[in-house]
């Protein structure tokens, strides 16, 4: 029967002696005999060992939970529970970096559209990041309640082709002046603007953020503390000043 000294079995598994002599310490791979010159020996069902310690080691599980396998008659149950509690920790490392990658996205993103970038330029990047949630959440309010006006206006003007009832069409756009206006001061009294100049965060008058030319994330605004006329960046104001 073939037996294999601490080099041999390391190269057969691809892992350092170092390795094979720590699984050694740790009781989990004990060699079969001693030479007589006291050299480790491992026979070849050490070696099918080994490679199931490596196998396991790749899943991720720990010395302990493998010498727990080792040392159990039925080990099947022992197994499917370690696994399983390693799946976990893996899956919830797993969203920990997927979040990660997101915040470096935020920020590379961030830093492209920087006018003039500084480090205080990051700090306005975590607080566009950490108020984006509540702004997406109060737009897609906004979204949901604006639906039912928007059907009854193409229900007042099917009812007025169809009957001639003007007057309905008429009471539908008055109830979505109505909704406009209401809608309109909800979200301007929950939203301010940070210059990328200064790096103030500012809430501007209702006419001049209503009326200005705006994208889905800036508005153009003149910032009251250093004057500067030009986009500025949208976030969620959480004290809902009157406006």
């Amino acid at each position: 029967m073939a037996k294999y000294t601490t080099g041999e079995i390391a190269k057969l598994v691809g892992v350092s002696v170092r390795t094979v002599q720590y699984y050694d310490s740790r009781g989990i791979l004990i060699p079969s005999e001693l030479s007589e010159g006291g050299r480790r020996l491992y026979s070849e069902e050490d070696l099918k060992r080994m490679r199931i310690i490596c196998f396991l080691r790749d899943a991720g599980l720990s010395i302990n939970g493998i010498a727990e396998i080792f040392s159990d008659e039925t080990p099947r149950g022992i197994i499917d529970s370690l696994l399983e509690e390693q799946k976990r920790t893996l899956l919830s490392e797993l969203s920990e970096r997927e979040e990660q990658l997101k915040l470096i996205e935020d920020i590379k993103k961030g830093v492209r559209e920087s006018e003039n970038f500084s480090l205080d330029s990051i700090g306005d990047i975590a607080y566009i990041r950490n108020t984006r949630g509540k702004l997406n959440r109060m737009r897609a309010f906004m979204i949901i309640t604006g639906i039912p006006v928007s059907l009854l206006q193409w229900a007042g003007i099917i009812l007025w082709i169809a009957t001639g009832a003007w007057w309905l069409f008429a009471l539908y756009v008055g109830v979505g002046i109505g909704w406009g206006i209401a809608v309109s001061r909800y979200y301007f009294r929950r939203t301010s603007y940070v210059c990328p100049e200064c790096h103030e965060v500012f809430k501007p008058k209702l006419r001049e953020a209503f009326f200005a030319y705006h994208t889905p994330r800036m508005r153009k605004l003149r910032c009251p503390h250093c004057e500067r006329h030009g986009l500025c960046i949208e976030v969620y104001n959480d004290k809902k000043e009157n406006i």
